[in-house]
């Protein structure tokens, strides 16, 4: 099964310095039919607005993942974290037994593209920790998260896979998917199709009861692939 959540039906909040998607049901945002996929719990695609952002607000038990598309997030923490998550990084956050964290955009000028995406662990009240990590914008499929950290890629609490995926214009690519597992395809960029389905920019793909997944690319294009257990 292949369900397709297109971009302009997320939930949608403009507060002038942030603009906001939710795909799935987020503050003042609720839609009984998208509270969550499988481990997933929040994806959200932020644009804010140069020098505005989140400030200090608190998080328990949750994997707080943010990948920046454009600008450079400043980001401090009750951990003693402080540093800048530059465009085309992953940063990781278990929230654990709780944290204080704050989020800025840190040009003066430039607005600042991101997404933000929520995990439930599998693991409650763990120590909280932090790591950020570029991965090589080679084309092909790259292992982001796992939950043993191989191959270089960060640690999630929970499991699951993320994996980044690149495409050249015309690349097709098949992989094979276990039926008993969830997958949810996030497209960053571009446009493809998906075992015969079109998805573009900021679409968002679930899929579960599958044994191939078939990509092809009609532009360049970014996919994130989410490989979870079954809900």
């Amino acid at each position: 099964m292949i369900s397709l959540r297109r971009a302009n039906d997320r939930g949608h909040a403009n507060h002038g310095w942030l603009d906001s998607w939710h795909t799935f049901s987020f503050a003042d945002y609720y839609d009984p039919d998208f509270m969550g996929f499988s481990a997933l719990r929040v994806i959200n695609e932020d644009v804010i607005g140069p020098g505005k952002g989140f400030g200090t607000h608190p998080h328990k038990d949750m994997e707080i993942l943010t990948y920046v598309l454009s600008g450079t997030v400043e980001h401090q923490d009750s951990m003693g974290n402080k540093a800048q998550i530059p465009a085309g990084e992953f940063q990781i956050m278990s929230a654990g037994s709780g944290i204080r964290h704050s989020e800025y955009n840190a040009s003066s000028d430039q607005l600042l593209h991101l997404y933000q995406i929520w995990i439930i662990p599998t693991s409650i009240g763990i120590t909280p920790r932090y790591e950020q990590r570029r991965f090589d914008q080679r084309q092909g499929r790259h292992l982001v998260l796992s939950p043993d950290a191989r191959d270089g890629s960060l640690q999630v609490y929970q499991d699951m896979t993320l994996s980044r995926w690149a495409f050249r214009v015309n690349d097709s690519e098949a992989l094979s998917l276990q039926p008993e597992r969830h997958y949810w395809l996030q497209i960053v960029k571009g446009d493809i199709s998906i075992n015969g389905q079109t998805a573009g920019t900021s679409d968002g793909v679930a899929i579960w009861d599958e044994t191939q997944l078939r990509l092809a690319a009609s532009s360049d294009a970014e996919v994130l692939l989410f490989d979870l257990p079954s809900e």
